[in-house]
């Protein structure tokens, strides 16, 4: 079970679930909604957080904008450059090492479509240690669906020819030696 790897007892998965449901209740609400009170409630959720398990993250709601939200699956010689490229990249939302079909799985987002394409173009289908890509957009989201979004993606304008050009975060990233050594 999720709750035993996580070393989580009942208390704090209820903790979790109310807070999952509304981010906005007051520790005092989710007191009364668990029968515990404020103080222990405040604990638990501290204790959480600084382990990692309980994260508040600001961001976009995808599901209530207007939005392109893409997936990009590819096989790559070198899946950790890709992984790497997703930590500067305004476009790339997050990246995931996959098993499968696929080793790399990218969220890209971005207002306008053909930044998208250009983003896929020039860093993965002209790339030639990357031997398979699937793009797919997203066209429904079930539930609501909050990341952060790197609002500078609006000031580039990836071509096939030159990606980002000079604005390229990951090009800066690889010239002033913030890229982790990639093998």
């Amino acid at each position: 079970m999720i709750s035993d790897r996580l070393k989580l007892d009942d208390i704090d998965r209820r903790i979790i679930t109310l807070v999952q449901e509304d981010p906005n209740l007051t520790h005092t609400q989710i007191a009364e909604k668990i029968n515990r009170s404020q103080p222990t409630v405040g604990m638990r959720i501290k204790k959480l957080e600084k382990e990692g398990i309980l994260q508040f993250q600001p961001g976009i709601n995808f599901r209530k904008v207007d939005l392109y939200l893409s997936t990009v699956e590819l096989n790559t010689k070198q899946p950790n450059e890709i992984l790497e490229m997703a930590k500067f990249c305004p476009f790339m939302l997050n990246a995931f090492r996959l098993s499968g079909s696929h080793n790399i799985c990218i969220l890209l987002a971005s207002s306008k479509l053909d930044k998208l394409d250009n983003i896929v173009n020039y860093h993965f289908r002209s790339n030639p240690d990357v031997q398979s890509v699937s793009m797919n957009m997203i066209t429904e989201i079930a539930k609501d669906f909050i990341l952060p979004v790197d609002f500078d993606s609006e000031d580039h304008n990836p071509t096939l020819e030159s990606g980002c050009g000079e604005k390229c975060k990951f090009k800066l990233a690889k010239r002033k030696g913030l890229v982790n050594k990639v093998e």
